[in-house]
């Protein structure tokens, strides 16, 4: 199992499963990052609530194909009780040990035909998760407003007495609030992942911060992107810059690899 309140600062690496039955090319992708300085692949489940292969069975194929741990994500969104009872037992079944449990994205009303389960929320989740024997992480993701952080510091709370034992934090692109996710997270007592987002364009950067609920990429990051001859090169390089904030105030960073670009781990870690 990893811990990650061991000591030491450590790295995970988010994947995206591929949207179809294959997962050879991405597995392909994955094998030469695999021995870089990193601990775990994350693993989520439906990115933006539209289909892709199970989580589940990509933790497995990862595992098998790499030797690296994998942390399964979990959201009520998609199953009920019954099948995320089985889905973790699963889960410890296939060797996988930490999860991480979050609410899940919206389902769009573009998604026609979609339903969200949510038969128990996410503090039932991770109270069930940790009764299957598995270690929980929890993700803190900022509400709008001036209370937006102070509200989320409190579920945070409530989710560690339910069982959580590491969070996850959005992608931040500015040092200040950096130390305010990093001050909100120590107060609840577990070890904090940072999460880290390189940006790809200035689209991206628009994209992220007017359309994804709980990013803010600063006015002068986008106009730093907007800019920028080698718009990629310079997302790195700020993605570098905060993986070094990270390394100061938080246990661990969670990577975020954009758009399935893998090979930028080799010139981040």
């Amino acid at each position: 199992m990893l811990d990650f309140a061991r000591g030491g600062f450590l790295l995970t690496v988010e994947v995206v499963p591929p949207r179809g039955p294959d997962a050879s090319s991405l597995l392909e992708a994955l094998r030469p990052v695999a021995p870089l300085g990193f601990q775990a692949f994350s693993v989520a489940t439906h990115p933006v609530a539209r289909p892709h292969m199970d989580a589940l069975a990509l933790c497995a194929l990862l595992q098998r194909a790499t030797g690296k741990p994998t942390i399964l994500h979990c959201t009520p969104r998609d199953h009920n009780r019954l099948a995320l009872q089985g889905l973790l037992w699963g889960a410890r079944a296939l060797g996988i040990r930490t999860v991480l449990v979050a609410t899940g994205d919206r389902i769009a009303l573009s998604e026609q035909g979609l339903t969200g389960v949510r038969d128990l929320d996410v503090f039932a989740l991770i109270r069930l998760a940790a009764e299957a024997g598995l270690q929980v992480g929890v993700v803190l993701s900022p509400r709008e407003g001036p209370r937006g952080l102070k509200r989320e510091a409190e579920r945070l709370r409530r989710k560690v007495e339910a069982g959580a034992r590491f969070v996850v934090t959005q992608p931040v692109y500015a040092a200040g609030d950096a130390a305010e996710l990093a001050e909100a997270t120590q107060a609840a007592g577990v070890p904090s992942l940072l999460g880290i987002l390189p940006l790809r364009t200035a689209r991206h950067a628009e994209f992220l911060h007017r359309k994804v609920a709980g990013i803010a990429v600063p006015d002068a990051v986008r106009a730093l992107m907007a800019a920028a001859q080698d718009p990629a090169a310079t997302g790195l390089e700020l993605a570098r810059e905060m993986l070094d904030i990270a390394r100061l105030r938080f246990a661990v960073a969670c990577l975020m690899p954009p758009f399935g670009h893998y090979e930028i781990l080799a010139s981040l870690i």
